[in-house]
């Protein structure tokens, strides 16, 4: 008698995501019910919903703004995301991208921040990825920017299927849009759930 064992193959994928934005999802789920939310295994948890090996992870990101002379939550938030990027840049399935992070006043007048340069690389490392990984069809891209558009209907052209994850609520003046443009170019577009975060 013959034991046959069947090895089930997942395929790979890539994971982009904007920081930024993932942030700022994560925070709310928090928010919610006041529970801590999962970070590296959120990326997993995506996977595993499609059916997919995370082969890579990339992540985009920027320091804490910081003024010419630090206020002490400043040095705190600087300190925390040391800490952070350092762990992450430690892992060799992760590759963490910097831009920079830019204070501006907001249209209530008060202060706030914004990524600058993230997006710019995002759309340079995807474009070159079938180079470093040429059997990879599949990519997984968190975001909401309209900016990734052209990038995708090349990738797509190139024979990648795109899965956006992303995350918007039709309140009014809320913090979470995204672009109708972004979702209608996707391969398959999912909303995040508090769920990928446990």
């Amino acid at each position: 008698m013959f034991l046959i064992i069947l090895e089930v193959f997942m395929e790979d994928t890539i994971i982009f995501v904007d920081d930024g934005f993932f942030g700022l999802v994560k925070k709310h789920f928090q928010k919610q019910d006041g529970k801590p939310k999962r970070y590296l295994q959120s990326f997993r948890n995506i996977c595993k919903k499609e059916n997919l090996n995370l082969k890579h992870l990339f992540i985009y990101t920027c320091p804490p703004y910081q003024s010419p002379k630090p206020t002490k939550k400043e040095d705190f938030l600087t300190s925390r995301y040391q800490n952070m990027t350092k762990m992450l840049r430690k892992k060799n399935w992760i590759t963490l991208r910097e831009g920079r992070c830019q204070k501006f006043i907001n249209l209530d007048g008060k202060e706030d921040f914004c990524q600058k340069g993230v997006d710019a690389l995002i759309i340079m490392d995807m474009y070159d990825i079938k180079e470093s990984y040429p059997n990879v069809k599949k990519i997984i891209l968190i975001a909401s920017d309209s900016d990734f558009v052209p990038l995708i209907e090349k990738m797509k052209k190139r024979g990648v299927e795109i899965f956006i994850y992303t995350y918007f609520n039709r309140k009014r003046k809320s913090k979470f849009s995204t672009s109708n443009h972004l979702l209608k170019v996707a391969s398959r577009w999912t909303m995040l759930t508090k769920e990928d975060f446990e």
